[in-house]
Parts: C-alpha cells; structure tokens; sequence
C-alpha cells in the first residue's frame, strides 16, 4: 500500500481556497462540487481546474449527506488478526476494478463482545459507507441500514447474504491424512464451541475417524478458542502424559501452532515424535519450524467474494446470496508417517 507523506506536512484544502484562487464565491465552488444548475460553462470550467491543481476533496461525510453515496465499502473485523488480514488483502485486491475505494474498520477494546457489529455499523453506515462486509459477526440478524455481506459469521448461513469455506469436507481431508499416514491414535484440538466453523470441524473429524473404524479417544479431545495463547494449556493436557496421542489435529493454525510450542517445549520432535496439522493457511503455517501442514481455506478468494457478493447486492443484481468455496489439503513437513516400536 502506498502512502502520501505530503499530508503530514500540507494543509487540507478548503473550498474557501478553491473559491479565492478560483475569483469566484465559495457558494459557487459549492455549486459547481455538488452539480447544481447556475454556473455558466465558462467558470464551471474554471472552478473544476483549480480543483484538479489544488487538489480539493469533498469529505466523505459531506459528500453522504448530499447523494447518499460515499462509493466507499467498509470491511469491519473484531480485531486485526492473521485470518483477517488475508480477507482484507483478497477484498483489497478485488475493489480496485469495482470504482469503490475500501474502509478497513476495528473499534478496538472489547470488540469480540457479541453484537460489536452493530455498534460498528451504526458509526459508520449512512454516512461513510454503502455497504460493508462484515468478518465473524455473532449477529447476523443485525438489520443495518446499508446492504452487508457476513464472512464466516459465528452462527452459519441464515439471514444474511454469507461467504464461508466447506468447513466439514476440510475436517475430513485433515483426519484422513492422518489416517493415511497411518495414525490411529489422533487427538482434535477444537474452537469454540459457539462458533459453527468449530462444530463443523469436531464433526469432520468424527466422521472421518468413523468411517475409518477408529473409535475418538474423548480424552484426547480438547477445546483451544482458535487462539495460539489459549490454546497452550489444552495442547500440554494432551501431550504431557504417558500415553500421549501420535498425531493431533488443531482446528486452526494458531492452535496447531500452540501445539508446535508445547511439543518443543517437551522435547519432543515434530513429525518423528508427534504429527501436527492445523487449518485455515495463514502465513503463519508456512514460517513454522517446521512448516505446518494444514488445510487451506481460500482466505483472499473469500475476501474478494465477499466483496464482488457486496457491489452486487448494492446494484440491485440478483445473485445467489450464500457462497461456499472448497478447501484443500496443504501437505508440510509437520505431519509423517508415525514412528515404530
């Protein structure tokens, strides 16, 4: 991203400023920005050139209050986090062939609370934005007055026009690369249970586990909030004892990352002693030591979807209004063939 740094140092400029270089009255240069009748062609002309030198912009807010149209999507996350950060670049790179610039908003402390979406939208629907693209909301019948699309929203699919990954189909293909590997003592590191990417996954693995005829040893199975700090506790509980799992699988990379702490930490070595793998693909998982394997959610393909899904609705196309876009196996070097003996 690109930045400026002459706006540290210049002034903003005014319509009293476009109006004095300009010889006209600031009621004209309003005229002429809010494309009103009575300004004749030849100061109409005029007026725009010193705009263009000066560079004078219209706020946003003014520019809102007056059309009703900002041309700016928002994107509102809970927090900045590495699951975030690659939906923002995917919806980055789609806006810019759409004619809308894009607003990246975080409200900051406290805002994993249920219901920050709504608190956020108030802000800035109506005003700043035409439509936003919501990151995990935990309401989704949040009634905003601006078109939303919901990414991956705490509940599943229901009222709003939503864009996720096949959370099972991905859970399956972890398992069963364990499986194949020739794992059978395999231990789940979940999410929250409130989050319905969580439960899918828990129920991926099961299924996996099932078809396989391998029964879940529930002793084995821990809940790690998605959260690498969170998520270092339950990875020792299942690690620290002697009859510890072979391979485990994290429900996210950041608790597979946990994981990779822990294992370290007890001296034991991934993938001879303990196979790990996590989900979702962030970068992360591709600097560990060593490189995580992992299963893929197309974090910039769900960014940009979300985005395209969002302009759609704006226009008024009729689109299908839930996308679900696959995931894939990324095989590292954390995951191998369980030692013998």
């Amino acid at each position: 991203m690109s930045y400026d740094h002459r706006v540290d140092s210049l002034p903003r400029v005014k319509m009293a400023d476009v109006a004095r270089t300009a010889g006209v009255s600031v009621a004209t240069v309003s005229k002429v920005v809010n494309g009103r009748y009575g300004v004749s062609q030849r100061t109409l002309e005029r007026v725009q050139e010193v705009i263009a030198d000066l560079g004078y912009e219209a706020s946003l807010g003014a520019r809102s209050l007056r059309s009703y149209r900002t041309n700016v999507l928002g994107i509102l996350v809970a927090e900045f986090e590495p699951f975030s950060a690659e939906l923002l670049k995917g919806a980055g790179t789609a806006v810019t062939a759409t004619g809308y610039e894009l607003l990246a908003y975080s409200g900051g402390g406290g805002s994993a609370e249920v219901g920050w979406e709504r608190r956020y939208l108030s802000r800035l629907s109506g005003t700043l934005i035409d439509g936003a693209i919501i990151v995990t909301p935990t309401v989704v019948e949040a009634r905003p007055g601006v078109p939303v699309v919901a990414v991956d929203p705490h509940a599943g699919p229901t009222g709003l026009p939503t864009v996720d990954s096949d959370n099972l189909a991905g859970a399956v293909l972890a398992t069963r690369h364990l499986l194949e590997l020739g794992h059978r003592r395999i231990a789940f590191l979940g999410g929250r249970p409130d989050l319905a990417s969580a439960r899918l996954r828990d129920q991926g693995f099961r299924s996996a586990m099932a078809d396989a005829g391998v029964p879940v040893d529930e002793t084995l199975v821990g809940m790690g909030d998605y959260r690498r700090g969170a998520s270092q506790e339950p990875a020792r509980a299942l690690l620290d004892r002697p009859d510890r799992p072979t391979a485990v699988f994290a429900a996210n990379d950041l608790s597979a990352l946990a994981v990779l702490d822990v294992a370290q930490a007890l001296g034991l070595e991934v993938p001879e002693d303990l196979s790990v793998i996590g989900f979702d693909n962030v970068p992360e998982s591709a600097l560990s030591s060593p490189p995580l394997t992992t299963v893929a959610q197309p974090l910039q393909a769900m960014g940009a979807a979300a985005l395209h899904l969002l302009v759609d609705l704006i226009a008024g196309t009729d689109v299908q209004t839930h996308r679900r876009l696959p995931t894939e196996l990324v095989p590292r070097a954390s995951t191998a063939r369980p030692r013998q003996g």
